[in-house]
């Protein structure tokens, strides 16, 4: 009785596809640097979420 079902366009079903399958490409051609990070200390900024990492 209390389930609510939340309608989503399918357009934005299919942006958030091509966000996810855009990510994919990305991290094929940059891999993300969370292997060691980065050995001289400088911080690098994740612009996808916008947070820095040390």
């Amino acid at each position: 009785m209390g389930e609510v079902i939340r309608f989503v366009p399918k357009a934005e079903r299919e942006r958030l596809r091509l966000i996810q399958e855009a990510r994919a490409i990305y991290d094929s051609v940059f891999p993300p640097e969370d292997i060691g990070g980065r050995s001289d200390g400088a911080s690098t900024i994740d612009a996808r979420r916008g947070d820095i990492r040390p």
